[in-house]
């Protein structure tokens, strides 16, 4: 009976060790994760619990048929086994609906996803390939590519990619490596020229993860803000390499309203930059030494065009999409899709060959594309799920 106790203590610990663990990732960015890792653990630990009831129930049964009964231990003992029989039983069923009921859920939050879709666990960037023929968006768990009316995955690790940011030749990053992975943890600035396996590392390798970031597309420009000093900056705030991380130097920042939520270089002229704060937008053309205000609004998304026109997302009473002239601070407000309460747009990317064609995604990863300046939108992903758009 010792035996039998300590296997049922064995197959609880087991049951509340799975669900313990799958939710062990601190912070937002494992939250998803962390949810399909629990219905997989799930699924594991029932079937194994599943098994053993069973095991447990066939071995009771030989056991209690060797009894004698006729004696007054033999039917106490038989009495023991029955009643433990009964709750391998019980625990065996139960196991069993669990895990028809996690089967269930993986059934329609993974393999009831189409083939042709994929799944964007948060949206880190937004970026077009020099020929504009491709979007590659950074989704915690690697790369994902829409192309020609389809969604697929990119090669290579699926390193979790931050501060992504699109050039001619490919993108610079920070981020994370993959759970398997022997890259150090944070990358400092890594970057890759062929879009897909290689990655070469730049500075603070193993040191920094630096959210926000941009790189000018054709100049190569790096830009970040800095959270907290490190071997090469002493300090928090922008700081601006034009030689790949060798040398880095710190912006005076004067001008600038509020903390800091996004950065803009411009695509040719490595002395232009923008950011936005929650009071507005502001421009600087010396580094980052000096800036002066565009908007005062609200603004949670910016990025150049490969023409030097810069685009900006902002919430006031609602929310908008401008085109702003940096020379003369003239505006043109685009259309935009229909959002969500609460919704705003996240990252902002235009099609280096064609300026008419631009790609927004939001708070709550759903993305858009348009062809013709926000004259009509075409949502290609919602709720973090790609799907592919079948031709007729």
């Amino acid at each position: 009976m010792k035996n039998i106790k300590l296997i049922f203590l064995s197959m609880f610990t087991l049951m509340m060790t799975f669900p313990i663990q799958s939710f062990a990732h601190e912070g937002e960015e494992h939250l998803e994760t962390a949810t399909y890792s629990f219905i997989d653990y799930s699924m594991i630990a029932t079937g194994v619990i599943a098994f053993i009831a069973i095991i447990i129930v066939i071995i009771l049964n030989q056991k209690r048929k060797s009894i004698n009964v006729k004696t007054k231990e033999g039917q106490e003992r038989s009495r023991q086994f029955q009643k433990w029989m009964k709750v391998s039983q019980w625990v065996s069923v139960i196991a069993i609906v669990v895990l028809l009921i996690t089967g269930a859920v993986t059934f329609f939050t993974k393999d009831n996803v189409n083939e042709s879709s994929v799944e964007l666990m948060h949206i880190h960037g937004l970026g077009f390939t020099k020929d504009g023929s491709e979007i590659y968006v950074p989704a915690h768990d690697g790369l994902k590519v829409y192309s020609n009316g389809q969604w697929s995955e990119a090669a290579g690790e699926k390193h979790d990619y931050m501060g992504f940011s699109m050039v001619d030749d490919g993108f610079y990053s920070s981020g994370h490596p993959a759970p398997d992975s022997s890259m150090k943890n944070p990358f400092g600035i890594v970057r890759s020229t062929n879009m897909r396996e290689d990655l070469k590392t730049l500075g603070l390798y193993g040191e920094i993860d630096f959210h926000g970031m941009d790189v000018g597309y054709n100049n190569h420009a790096i830009y970040v803000f800095n959270p907290q000093a490190n071997s090469q900056m002493e300090d928090t705030g922008i700081y601006y390499s034009l030689d790949d991380t060798k040398t880095w130097n710190k912006s005076g920042m004067k001008g600038i309203e509020g903390q800091v939520s996004a950065i803009a270089v411009h695509p040719d002229q490595e002395e232009v930059i923008a950011v936005s704060t929650k009071q507005g937008i502001f421009l600087s053309k010396d580094f980052g030494d000096t800036f002066k205000e565009l908007s005062d609004v609200p603004t949670t998304a910016l990025s150049f065009s490969n023409q030097g026109k810069l685009y900006a997302g902002s919430v006031s009473s609602k929310v908008e999409l401008y085109q702003i002239n940096i020379e003369n601070g003239e505006k043109n407000s685009l259309q935009i899709p229909s959002l969500e309460e609460e919704d705003a747009i996240g990252y902002i990317a235009i099609n280096p060959q064609n300026e008419k064609h631009i790609v927004i995604s939001t708070f709550k990863k759903d993305i858009f594309s348009t062809s013709d300046m926000g004259e009509k939108w075409t949502e290609i992903a919602e709720k973090g799920v790609g799907s592919s758009i079948v031709s007729n």
